[in-house]
């Protein structure tokens, strides 16, 4: 099947490549000339394990384009994708600029009936609107879809290869077959091919990540009630999350979720419920409790060492705001740097594929940039843990000892267990749990 996402962000290349690994012929269409040029030389802006060598795989084979002539792939294509950008707006609502502009193109360029698909994470609505928008600038007849993502940032091929489950909203049942061809192959272990109605799938993608941001939200309150009551927020995760009706996914405690999708899809949908009169209370809550979770670490250096720390130095493990990513967006990480540079802190950082990123888009020069993890720690009065990655998981303890200037770690993840760090020497401050002093 002809395929064209315009795109070529996180998911516009996602969806790109993996499509393209299962046969379909696929252009991915962006303005932005120096990517496009990159990525048809097998160059990968963004972090993702796997996806670099599907990209490549598939533009040898000749199934994978990349290009800026985004009126002819349009032209082309069966199916076009919407992979653009919806970044909040100063109010919380989705900025559905990009998204109308990319439907008032393939308007001006539909030559014959297509299937156009919102991929773009976009409020209740929207698809009403795409579909004005084409329909001034053409007559051809078309089908407009929605079919949200569900990719995890650090396994989003896979999530997209082996999904969980694939939802589309259809305004009629013209687009059913051609949906079941194109999502066939990745269907074929009887994970579901879910069809409903335009609106409800545009909300199942917010629904969903509004579930799961909740859900971590509670356990962080539940451990600063640990920290208070002297329970263990891992014990007590251990013995909710084995019962089936609540499971164990996002249940851990730490010092706030970030990324790109659960704090913008939160505000998005608490402001979309104003829009509609609707109080979406519980949500509102969760954003706020995420917000404060993310100045925890900070509160407990202050605790420690005092409000002004011009004559401290701290080492920070993690910058992305998971494993496995680049993508310090919305990370717990920045909260906690720039609130240690505010208060007169020296910081040394050190992330396995993030320090570009933070170079170039958050810190500047105003951080040293360690070459690995215990670099980090020399002549650091404490060491805090912001990211969970494997390599952090199993250090070398005695050299960390001998190269921090105070044995003192905050960690903002719960990577290690308070009786092996007291063990080891340190004092340990973890969240939920008991705080080894």
């Amino acid at each position: 099947m002809n395929v064209t996402v315009i795109g070529s962000g996180y998911v516009g290349l996602v969806v790109g490549a993996c499509l393209a690994e299962t046969g379909n012929r696929v252009r991915c269409a962006d303005i932005d000339a120096e990517k496009v040029a990159r990525l048809n030389a097998g160059d990968i802006p963004i972090y993702e394990p796997g996806l670099d060598r599907m990209i490549s795989r598939n533009l040898a084979e000749g199934r994978l384009e990349f290009t800026t002539e985004v009126g002819s792939a349009v032209t082309s294509a069966r199916v076009v994708f919407i992979a653009v950008g919806t970044p909040p707006d100063e109010d919380g609502s989705a900025d559905l600029q990009h998204v109308l502009d990319v439907a008032g193109v393939i308007g001006r360029h539909m030559v014959d009936e297509k299937i156009v698909i919102t991929k773009s994470t976009v409020p209740v609505g929207t698809a009403g609107k795409v579909r004005l928008e084409i329909e001034r600038h053409t007559n051809q007849s078309f089908q407009v879809c929605s079919n949200p993502e569900f990719l995890k940032e650090g396994a989003a091929v896979d999530d997209f290869m082996r999904p969980d489950r694939v939802v589309c909203g259809i305004e009629s049942e013209e687009a059913r077959p051609i949906l079941e061809e194109l999502y066939e192959p990745f269907v074929r272990s009887g994970k579901p091919l879910i069809f409903m109605d335009i609106a409800s799938a545009e909300l199942t993608k917010y629904a969903a990540n509004g579930m799961l941001a909740t859900r971590i939200s509670f356990m962080n309150q539940i451990a600063l009630l640990c920290e208070v009551a002297g329970a263990d927020v891992n014990l007590i995760r251990k013995g909710i999350g084995s019962d089936g009706r609540i499971g164990p996914a996002f249940l851990y405690a730490g010092a706030g979720y970030g990324g790109s999708c659960f704090p913008k899809d939160v505000r998005a949908l608490i402001r979309t419920g104003e829009d509609m009169g609707v109080d979406l209370s519980i949500l509102r809550k969760v954003h706020e409790s995420n917000e404060r979770q993310k100045k925890l670490i900070g509160e407990k250096v202050r605790a420690r060492f005092g409000e002004d720390l011009s004559d401290r130095r701290f080492g920070v493990w993690g910058l992305a705001f998971k494993p496995e990513t680049d993508d310090m967006r919305e990370a717990a990480s920045v909260v906690i740097v720039e609130g240690l540079l505010a208060a007169g802190a020296a910081v040394t950082v050190h992330d396995p594929v993030a320090l570009d990123v933070a170079r170039e888009w958050h810190f500047g020069d105003r951080v040293e940039y360690a070459s690995d993890e215990y670099a980090a720690c020399e002549g650091a009065d404490a060491l805090i843990v912001a990211t969970e990655w494997h390599q952090y998981r199993r250090p070398d303890w005695a050299r960390i000892l001998s190269s921090l200037r105070t044995p003192i770690v905050f960690d903002g993840r719960n990577l290690f267990r308070p009786d092996r760090m007291r063990d080891a020497g340190f004092e340990y401050y973890s969240i939920g749990r008991e705080q080894i002093q």
